[in-house]
């Protein structure tokens, strides 16, 4: 998302002379308020229907439900998000908002003179929290990898009665043969030979029960 381009805005506000200056000012900057709510209740199911590329929320401070919205939003379906409040937040305020998505808090409103910098600004640390977020997730998934393959290693190496080395050939050339990931091969074999660990004990505790 460039910052420079026209962007599609829902514009959440429930003061009609308010917004109307909100629109006007977004118009003058090229950008376009497809739909204007009074309320944050249902912000996702309302970005899912419109697809727009930023929210602008303008009222008095953040309420609990407002702040749970935005949250909602943030871990479902991410845009970066305006928020302006006609009064001045506390601290607690202003952290509760950028830990809810808020990429932008603006004081006393948005002013016509502060709009680019602003909508600049917001767009700017929003993709640079969603490439921190990427990476994390990035990071997260290979430690899971690596973890699903070494459980795979220990399995084999039991089942085969083979050394380390050659538990993760033979998972590795398996996982060539069939055109998989490694790790995605690795959850398929702990997933046969868990089921056929539980099916030997199962037929041991059989002949058990039959002596």
């Amino acid at each position: 998302m460039e910052s420079r381009e026209s962007l599609r805005i829902l514009l959440i506000d429930n003061n009609p002379e308010r917004a109307g200056h909100v629109c006007q000012a977004l118009r003058e900057e090229g950008h376009e308020v497809i739909r204007q709510r009074p309320d944050a209740s249902g912000l996702t199911a309302a970005v899912a229907r419109d697809q727009p590329d930023m929210v602008i929320i303008d009222m008095e401070s953040p309420d609990r439900d407002t702040l749970e919205n935005m949250s909602t939003l943030n871990e479902h379906a991410p845009r970066p998000i305006v928020f302006c409040a006609d009064r001045p937040g506390d601290r607690q305020t202003i952290q509760a908002a950028v830990r809810a998505g808020v990429s932008a808090y603006v004081m006393d409103g948005l002013q016509p003179d502060r709009v680019r910098s602003i909508i600049d600004s917001a767009v700017a640390q929003f993709e640079s929290f969603q490439a921190l977020r990427n990476e994390l997730a990035e990071t997260r998934g290979a430690l899971e990898d690596r973890k699903v393959i070494e459980r795979a290693k220990g399995l084999i190496m039991r089942h085969e009665g083979c050394d380390e080395e050659a538990a993760y050939s033979l998972l590795r050339r398996t996982a060539m043969d069939h055109s998989e990931r490694l790790a995605v091969m690795a959850r398929r074999v702990i997933t046969l030979l868990d089921k056929a660990s539980q099916n030997d004990r199962e037929k041991n505790a059989g002949f058990q029960r039959a002596g």
